[in-house]
């Protein structure tokens, strides 16, 4: 095992592999996960949203939605001791010409998604692209000259969900019938936290099942950890790490607590306390035997409280969105994450 990991060390020069085998993200010994927002209007913001990417969905598009403070859009994310590598999508279309890459998860994958179809686009404007939605929960956006596809798979739990007339909306932990649409595809990247979390009106789910016992009122982070590991053991069982390549998108930070994101014109600075969930994430794939490379974003999306769509979404004032990402803006950041990682494989 340790000869394998010695291989793995040595194949993808931009990877670290910590003392438990905990893949992270990281260039010439520097952690991209530390490290600070600085501001770099000669570079930032990489696009505008309306004009170079009108496929952006309405929720993102903070400026289109009436925001009109623009600082937001000028940050970079400065590493402590590096610097990130600029993404090239012409280079990334290159790469990955003949390939699938699909993001897997819940909203926060499709912000992810989106900022990458944008990026992609406005390296090269002049390439046809085509969006189509051939199951219900399966988007696709694909640039036919390079016969390359980036998906999206809405999926919030990862695991199964089934709908019980007794019981209503369970979440089957230790269950992936699912994952039959993972296969076949060149880079995955998972994610699942928000719809753990959920609580009042946005609570996703009803109760949770394992093995035959319903268990309502089940600790979110049990439950979290549960479904986390049945996931983990699916990509361990089914996925040949030399054909496909399995990337986590970290946890995103939100910032529903206190007065939210309202009227937050800056980023933060400094340390941020622990954020619930980070440790489970990190402890199971820790545990794995395929390696899946970790995007440890919530440092900088801790940080990020002027990134939400707050007030613009295009849903009217009342509604208040402290989770999800103004396009452009901090997801940009976890694709030239990505992007440098996938530069090492």
């Amino acid at each position: 095992m340790a000869f394998y990991f010695r291989l793995c060390a040595l194949a993808f020069a931009v990877l670290w592999l910590v003392a438990s085998p905990l893949y992270h993200v990281q260039g010439n010994g520097c952690d991209f996960s530390l490290g600070n927002w600085v501001v770099d209007d000669s570079y930032y913001p990489l696009y505008d949203a309306s004009r170079d990417c009108p496929f952006i969905g309405q929720g993102f598009n903070c400026l289109r939605n009436g925001r009109t403070d623009q600082e937001y859009l000028k940050y970079r994310w400065k590493p402590s001791g590096c610097d990130l590598p600029r993404f090239d999508g012409v280079n990334f279309l290159e790469r990955y010409r003949g390939k699938k890459i699909m993001f897997v998860g819940d909203s926060i994958s499709n912000n992810m998604w989106q900022s990458l179809t944008c990026l992609l686009h406005i390296a090269v404007p002049e390439s046809s692209y085509a969006l189509s939605t051939p199951t219900k929960y399966l988007y696709v956006f694909s640039f036919p000259e390079y016969d390359a596809s980036i998906m999206w798979l809405k999926n919030g739990f990862l695991v199964d969900v089934v709908h019980d007339k007794e019981n209503g909306r369970i979440v089957k932990l230790d269950s992936i019938r699912s994952g039959r649409m993972w296969n076949g595809v060149d880079v995955l990247i998972f994610n699942t936290y928000h719809w753990w979390t959920h609580s009042g009106e946005s609570k996703t789910f009803v109760q949770f099942q394992v093995g035959n016992e319903i268990i309502k009122d089940m600790n979110p982070m049990e439950a979290y950890k549960i479904g986390l590991t049945t996931w983990s053991q699916w990509i361990d069982a089914n996925i040949d790490p030399s054909n496909t390549t399995v990337l986590f998108q970290g946890i995103a930070a939100s910032h529903s607590g206190g007065k939210g994101c309202l009227k937050q014109p800056q980023p933060g600075q400094g340390p941020q306390p622990p954020y619930p969930g980070v440790e489970i994430v990190k402890g199971i794939l820790s545990s794995m035997s395929c390696p899946v490379y970790l995007l440890d974003i919530t440092l900088m999306t801790q940080l990020r409280i002027d990134g939400h769509p707050s007030i613009y979404t295009g849903k009217g004032t009342s509604y208040v969105d402290c989770s999800h990402w103004c396009l452009a803006g901090a997801p940009d950041t976890w694709n030239e994450m990505l992007y440098a990682a996938l530069l090492g494989l």
